[in-house]
């Protein structure tokens, strides 16, 4: 029987995830009652360039060594004396994470947010760098708001967010979740605002979404607003209303897309009655939104509430959820690198490491990116021959989502037969392709 709760999953976060427009994300969470069973659900599409590619990499838990730094996208900061596991879906060429996981189930995604405060190009900490960084140093979701907002207060957020010469600059808002509750964490420069979730669901998209409800604040964060004229001091305070840039066309489109989340959030009440998700996953309706900016890596995570099951997290890796697989990964010992899923390594070489960065840009496909790509053509040209493939893409996801729902159910019994699950969903995609 194939998983419902996985296919309501990723049933419901790529219908309310592909309604795209450039420059866009969106990020959710769905926790008991909204969802099937004692579990929490996350998930997040990565709207990206078309052309950028986005690698899956496991990174172990390790001590560090007092004094240490640590080289993230721009800076070098101070290394945490001890470091979680991680699994990230990360734009190839920078070094933090888009959405992550980490050995204790917390799972990060980030939004790209515009606030009347201006979003530095300096170099400082990228928010993907904190999403990194909260998941490799915090083990429950209350925590890496503790770390995020500790970061951001001392070494800021800056610096351009795509491979380009052109300086594309934001701020950024923050849903984070372990097994228990949630929280939405949004910031503007050095200031935040956080907001606890307990039950339900929430998204985020590109805009600021806490108002009055809010759980925990940067202690200045009112005052700097009076200072600026933007809030009188008398009328209710609302993060949003006070701090939120509303002149932009943007702005415009990502209100309109997470109003839409929302209600279909409240329809669905946390799940997607699709088993098998393929309306979800439809161009021709406009719910896959394709164009400049596109969905270039998808993860979904299931939690159990219950700690003696394991977490499952899925990740595409590949750009398109309607012409890519969800591939289960579990934090067991001894997992090695995800190499199918890594790209080319080009060390001090990388055109984003030397001065002046971004003159040039090298290919960064790795090898399931590469036969994904020539499957994806075959697909767009060749009828039969595409419905083939999608088809056996389809088997095999479902084929996952079964072997998958056993785990969440009954537990982990031999653990050692889960160091190459990854892997091996990877490399059977990669056969799909081959035999198509």
């Amino acid at each position: 029987m194939v998983s419902y709760a996985f296919s309501a999953a990723v049933g419901l976060t790529t219908l309310l995830l592909t309604r795209m427009l450039p420059s866009s994300c969106d990020t959710l969470v769905a926790l008991p009652p909204s969802t099937v069973g004692p579990r929490v659900v996350f998930g997040k599409n990565s709207d990206r360039p078309c052309d950028e590619v986005q690698e899956v990499l496991y990174f172990p838990a390790a001590d560090h060594a007092a004094e240490e730094k640590v080289e993230c996208t721009y800076i070098e900061i101070e290394q945490a004396p001890h470091t979680y596991a991680v699994v990230l879906s990360r734009p190839a060429w920078l070094w933090g994470a888009e959405m992550g996981a980490n050995e204790h189930q917390v799972c990060i995604g980030n939004e790209a947010v515009w606030s009347r405060e201006e979003a530095h190009p300096e170099e400082a900490l990228l928010g993907m760098d904190l999403v990194r960084l909260g998941l490799e140093r915090a083990d429950s979701a209350q925590k890496a708001v503790d770390v995020i907002t500790e970061l951001l207060e001392k070494y800021g957020q800056g610096g351009n967010c795509m491979e380009a010469e052109s300086s594309f600059t934001y701020h950024n808002s923050f849903l984070i979740s372990d097994r228990t509750e949630a929280w939405v964490l949004e910031t503007s420069g050095k200031y935040w605002a956080a907001e606890r979730v307990e039950e339900g669901h929430r998204n985020i998209s590109n805009l600021y979404s806490i108002t009055t409800k809010i759980d925990r604040e940067h202690p200045e964060m009112r005052g700097h607003a009076r200072s600026q004229g933007w809030w009188d001091g008398k009328a209710p305070f609302s993060f949003a209303q006070v701090y939120s840039r509303t002149d932009t066309a943007r702005i415009e489109a990502a209100t309109s897309r997470f109003r839409e989340g929302r209600r279909l959030l409240e329809k669905s009440e946390g799940y997607c009655p699709c088993p098998e998700a393929k309306g979800q996953r439809d161009k021709e309706s406009g719910i896959n939104k394709q164009g400049a900016f596109m969905t270039t890596g998808s993860m979904v995570s299931v939690l159990p509430r219950d700690p003696s099951l394991p977490g499952v997290h899925y990740f595409t890796g590949t750009p398109d959820p309607e012409r890519s697989v969800f591939k289960p990964f579990i934090f067991v010992e001894d997992i090695k690198q995800l190499g199918m899923t890594r790209s080319p390594c080009f060390g001090h070489e990388d055109p984003v490491k030397k001065q002046p960065r971004f003159q040039s840009k090298p290919d960064r496909k790795h090898p399931l990116y590469l036969r994904h790509e020539a499957a994806a053509a075959v697909i767009a040209a060749e009828k039969e021959q595409g419905n083939k493939i999608v088809q056996n893409m389809r088997k095999l996801e479902e084929e996952k989502m079964a072997e998958m729902e056993q785990l969440l159910s009954g537990g982990v019994e031999d653990s050692s037969v889960l160091v190459h699950l990854f892997s091996r969903a990877t490399e059977e995609e990669i056969n799909v392709y081959g035999k198509s």
